[in-house]
Order: C-alpha cells, then sequence, then structure tokens
C-alpha cells in the first residue's frame, strides 16, 4: 500500500518562502512521476509541477516557473516543493501525487495519478 504525507504548509506573507515535503511510503519514489498540485477554495486541483522517475525530467505551471523548484531525496524516500517569492494567488491546499507505472514521465494531467497524499494548506497573506 502506497502512501503520501504532506507536511511543511503555514500561514506566511507575500514574498516569503516555504519548502513542503511529502513522504512516502510503500514505494521507492525514484521509480515513479511525482507531482505537486494544489486547489484553492471554489476552484478545480490545477498542476504545479512534476518530476519523472528515473532520470527525472521536470516540469512546471508557468505561474510557478522561476520561484518553485522541484526536487527528490531518493535515500529519504521524500518529494519536496521549494516555494519562494510567494503570492497571494499560492494560496491553496498542496497535494502530491505519486503516478501508477514504474519509470513514468512527469505529466500535468492530474487523471494519471493514481496515489495522493491528504493535502497541506499554504496560506499567503499580502
Amino acid at each position: 500500500q502506497v502512501q503520501l504525507v504532506e507536511s511543511g504548509g503555514g500561514l506566511v506573507q507575500a514574498g516569503d518562502s516555504l519548502r513542503l515535503s511529502c513522504a512516502a511510503s510503500g514505494r521507492t519514489l525514484r521509480d515513479y512521476g511525482m507531482g505537486w498540485f494544489r486547489q484553492a477554495p471554489g476552484k478545480e486541483r490545477e498542476f504545479v509541477a512534476s518530476i519523472g522517475g528515473n532520470v527525472g525530467r521536470i516540469s512546471y505551471a508557468d505561474s510557478v516557473k522561476g520561484r518553485f523548484t522541484i526536487s527528490r531525496d531518493d535515500a529519504l524516500n521524500t518529494l519536496y516543493l521549494q516555494m519562494n517569492s510567494l503570492k497571494a494567488e499560492d494560496t491553496a491546499v498542496y497535494f502530491c501525487g505519486a503516478r501508477g507505472a514504474m519509470h513514468s514521465g512527469p505529466t500535468r494531467d492530474g487523471t494519471e495519478y493514481k496515489f495522493w497524499g491528504q493535502g497541506t494548506q499554504v496560506t499567503v497573506s499580502s
């Protein structure tokens, strides 16, 4: 059974930084595509960033490119999202997801992710 547990969210001011973590159990993260998505109140879940398995190709949403960095610590089996220069519009619940297929690449399509964490709240005050 795959479990993903996010942490690191909180309340910050615009311009601040946060690092989100997604600890995995039940599978080796480096072998699978992983992604971060977010959902703001009243909006649909949207893609933030993703990293492919093995080689680790990366993709970002235009809204976070240059500010957010996705990374993976294979030794700790943990996925990260470093968020810098946060804006009020970044306020959302952030979820990490894991694709079901081994050696899968990055993708913006949320339906391609088989496993999800419970989410962590990020609130940015302006």
